[in-house]
């Protein structure tokens, strides 16, 4: 039975692509840092496909020491993992928030956490004949840049900003993470997917927030007509990041994204990253910083 890791796998997108492979005779691990919903995930799956194995585990991908503590757990089983999907990430508040670390949070858990939690799973990844990563990211990697003059949002905090340039990030983490394991002669693929325009709880958060600019406002009206006229449902939205985890034609370096309209919902298809997604110089500086800001190395 090949066995996944799916990261924020309690609820939404991760959820579906949880319970998909789970469907297919995986066996799965839910990580995320809802610990109640994470079980009442993992319990769900089984009871929608008796006799398979899932399982949650808590992860907090905002604590490096907590990454470390579940990447040590899973490799003392001394088990393969088939596949590790880092599906994590969050809307950001309108006010600033860090990880443990003090790294802005969106940034810290879709690239932070996902990178040190691959490298330091990477012993369990090379004990499967064909270990597999996919990382979510987003269409907003289109419009994005990464700041490396204020990486944190330290000087200036735009949470639109920092969402765009967490999920652009996380694209090229993914298309690096390949690269380098290419270079290395590695069985280890590395792919990304993006789910479109998905109906999920990812918004709620925010909601809650009061507006404090009428840009707030207009960003949030914006989001919410988008998922009332442009979602597809999460099942659906899985579809992309499950055929990058399972399709036997998928190859490494690939992005796979809604084949309709603007890549806001369909069936998945091939899609193009961003021209700063495909800069190898921006890539590798964006993981030179990955290893100075989490003290973790390639390869290992």
């Amino acid at each position: 039975m090949p066995a996944a890791v799916v990261t924020g796998g309690a609820s939404g997108v991760g959820y579906e692509v949880a319970m998909g492979l789970a469907s297919a005779g995986w066996h799965v691990t839910i990580a995320d840092r809802n610990r109640e919903g994470g079980a009442l995930a993992a319990e769900n799956i089984r009871g929608a496909h008796r006799g398979c194995a899932t399982e949650f585990r808590p992860l907090d991908l905002a604590s490096l020491s907590h990454v470390q503590s579940f990447a040590a757990l899973i490799n003392g089983h001394g088990e393969p993992l088939d596949l590790l999907v880092n599906n994590a990430g969050i809307l950001p508040s309108l006010e600033r928030r860090e990880t443990a670390e003090g790294h802005e949070l969106s940034l810290g858990i879709a690239l932070l956490g996902h990178y040190a939690l691959t490298l330091q799973l990477l012993p369990s990844l090379k004990r499967a004949v064909a270990p597999r990563v996919v990382t979510t990211s987003s269409l907003v990697q289109a419009q994005a840049s990464i700041d490396f003059d204020d990486l944190h949002a330290r000087r200036s905090y735009e949470p639109q900003r920092a969402y765009n340039q967490s999920k652009l990030a996380a694209l090229m983490f993914a298309l690096e993470l390949d690269a380098r394991a290419s270079a290395a002669k590695q069985p280890l693929i590395s792919l990304a997917a993006h789910p479109g325009i998905a109906r999920t709880a990812i918004g709620d958060g925010r909601r809650a927030e009061p507006p404090r600019r009428l840009r707030d406002r207009l960003e949030m009206l914006a989001f919410d007509a988008a998922m009332r006229w442009a979602a597809q449902s999460a099942a659906e939205g899985a579809r992309p990041l499950l055929h990058a985890a399972t399709a036997p034609d998928a190859r490494g370096g690939e992005f796979y994204g809604p084949g309709g309209v603007a890549q806001f919902r369909g069936a998945p298809k091939c899609v193009n990253p961003s021209r700063k997604a495909q800069d190898p110089a921006l890539r590798a500086r964006l993981w030179d910083e990955c290893g100075k800001l989490t003290g973790i190395r390639w390869p290992q």
